[in-house]
């Protein structure tokens, strides 16, 4: 194997490896196994029919490679959450060989993580699983995957309903721009970091164009049906009517003109919530107050899924298969006449 180095203009020294062979007619070639010098050498002992050295085939160097060209293809949150999981992963797996790793190993980590994070430890090894059959890709391994098969710990999903009373009561109190992220987001159906980045530049053709970003997925959004404005069209023209001392893009932004975030979408929601929750008491209706202090941002998504149609909820939410709307975000029961 050979060490090829050259200083670039920047200063920076480059440096790469090259398997020194021959070719069909005995001429020298140099065939280039990259700058990772374990992933070279796990690559010159495939050229030379031979075992490639133990250290080579530890899973630090499989996390490495996945987290360097495989977790910045995902959608940010979703890296926020692998980096997470990888993080957790490596402490048990990093120093561990590739060849011994086997189905008992992830049921173990699974109980002993799951003893304090059951849901979390099912998305480490769904990590886990991703991680494995990357590593069958580039050729780190041609076992099975040891993740394939092992039961996840139960997982409950969220059962909260914003009914109208919660809804209403801090609507009441809301800030402009919070109420026009609370209707957005109901008469959308999407997810809070898809609403924020909606803009006014994303109408087009009398619709609101979305494109999610976990799933990529493309949606147009009618604000005109039958030659009469929808209500998601009447919320947009209110917010194209209320000045604001900047002009912004944003549809959600404050009268200054400065487009909402998360962290300031959450404050805004936070402290209506809790006076929403106040005057709930105060009137004497704690159990109003208690389930207003329940309500989450998040909630306005299922709360979309549960006031429409099975089969308008899950186009609008994006779902290629009903069972998903139907099983995480349908948060009421279906309405049925009585026997009599």
């Amino acid at each position: 194997m050979l060490r090829r180095t050259r200083t670039l203009k920047s200063g920076k020294v480059w440096e790469s490896f090259y398997y020194n062979g021959r070719d069909g007619a005995g001429r020298r070639v140099e065939i280039p196994l990259g700058p990772d010098l374990n992933e070279a050498k796990r690559k010159w002992a495939e050229l030379e029919c031979r075992e490639p050295a133990e250290e080579t085939g530890l899973m630090r160097f499989v996390f490495d490679r996945y987290e360097r060209e495989a977790i910045p293809t995902k959608a940010p949150r979703t890296q926020k959450d692998y980096l997470a999981s990888l993080m957790m992963l490596r402490k048990v797996f990093d120093a561990v060989p590739i060849s011994v790793i086997t189905p008992q190993h992830i049921a173990l980590y699974r109980d002993k993580r799951g003893a304090k994070a059951p849901v979390r430890a099912n998305r480490d090894i769904s990590v886990f699983s991703n991680v494995w059959n990357m590593a069958r890709e580039w050729g780190f391994t041609a076992q099975e995957n040891p993740a394939k098969g092992i039961r996840k710990n139960k997982e409950t999903p969220r059962d909260y309903y914003a009914a109208a009373d919660v809804w209403g009561a801090v609507y009441a109190v809301a800030c402009d721009e919070l109420r026009d992220a609370m209707d957005l987001n109901y008469l959308t159906g999407q997810r809070p970091a898809d609403v924020l980045k909606m803009r006014l530049s994303d109408i087009r053709d009398g619709a609101l164009e979305v494109q999610q970003g976990k799933t990529k997925k493309k949606l147009r959004i009618l604000l005109m049906v039958g030659g009469l404005p929808t209500e998601l069209g009447k919320v947009i023209e209110r917010i194209r009517a209320r000045p604001r001392k900047v002009a912004s893009l944003a549809l959600m932004a404050t009268p200054a003109g400065t487009a909402l975030n998360r962290w300031t979408l959450r404050t805004r929601f936070d402290e209506a919530r809790a006076v929403a929750a106040k005057h709930a008491s105060e009137a004497g209706s704690e159990q109003l107050a208690a389930r207003i202090r329940e309500f989450q941002f998040r909630d306005i998504r299922p709360k979309a899924a549960s006031e429409t149609d099975l089969d308008h909820a899950s186009k609008l939410l994006g779902h290629t298969k009903q069972d998903i709307t139907q099983k995480v975000y349908r948060r009421v029961g279906e309405t049925v006449n009585p026997t009599r």
